[in-house]
């Protein structure tokens, strides 16, 4: 198996964090098993968790790096098999991380509904009301395209009858608008399932989004 110099310290260093992360992902409940998967960007290499091995079970010589062709560049083991939907959304946009996930309330919200209610102003931090994509088979190229669509103008979208994704420019920001995600998910199943909840206007949803950015201060 080829292995790479350059870019090596680099390498590594998101090694650790992409594992860190994944971990964390099966500690709070986001997904379960081996399920979901978690990749970096650095430069023009991909380092993704790779498929069917228990994130605890990882270690630093277990460095898996392919390039943006899916092509394996470092490591032994196989990719995860969501590596097209990765390296779609890097190829697409500005992604420096990603995080999907299986998180369950997110998935039965992805079942119920085109987009998620905008029930809180945090959606603004995701670029705005959250979209469902399209239902395909996981792994697979319509999988990614669908995700694509949904995530036009958008940092996450739910995966229908699937679970999530979410994008940002470090894994950091990738997992905690993850599970900000999911507990918005939650927050609208527990409201709707005692009535109807109020929902806020795109406007107010936008003005929470640049404030966000700003670091919670409005633009003046």
């Amino acid at each position: 198996m080829p292995r790479v110099t350059e870019h090596d310290n680099e390498l590594r260093a998101a090694w650790a964090e992409v594992v860190a992360t994944a971990r964390r992902t099966a500690a709070e409940g986001l997904v379960v098993g081996t399920s979901g998967n978690v990749s970096a960007r650095v430069g023009d290499l991909v380092v993704i968790t790779p498929s069917s091995v228990r994130y605890e079970d990882l270690g630093p010589d277990d460095l898996l790096a392919v390039d943006l062709d899916g092509v394996t560049r470092a490591g032994r083991l196989r990719p995860s098999s969501e590596l097209p939907l990765h390296l779609a959304v890097y190829r697409a946009t500005d992604a420096r991380a990603i995080v999907h996930t299986h998180a369950p309330h997110a998935t039965a919200v992805s079942t119920l509904v085109e987009e998620l209610p905008p029930v809180h102003y945090i959606c603004g931090a995701l670029g705005g009301i959250i979209r469902v994509a399209s239902y395909a088979t996981y792994g697979s190229p319509e999988l990614a395209e669908a995700a694509l669509t949904a995530l036009r103008d958008r940092t996450g979208c739910l995966l229908r009858n699937h679970g999530t994704v979410v994008y940002a420019d470090t894994l950091a920001t990738a997992y905690d608008n993850s599970a900000q995600l999911e507990w918005m998910c939650r927050v609208w199943l527990a409201a709707a399932a005692v009535g109807t909840p109020s929902l806020l206007p795109p406007e107010e949803i936008a003005l929470a989004g640049e404030m966000l950015r700003a670091g919670g201060q409005p633009k003046t």
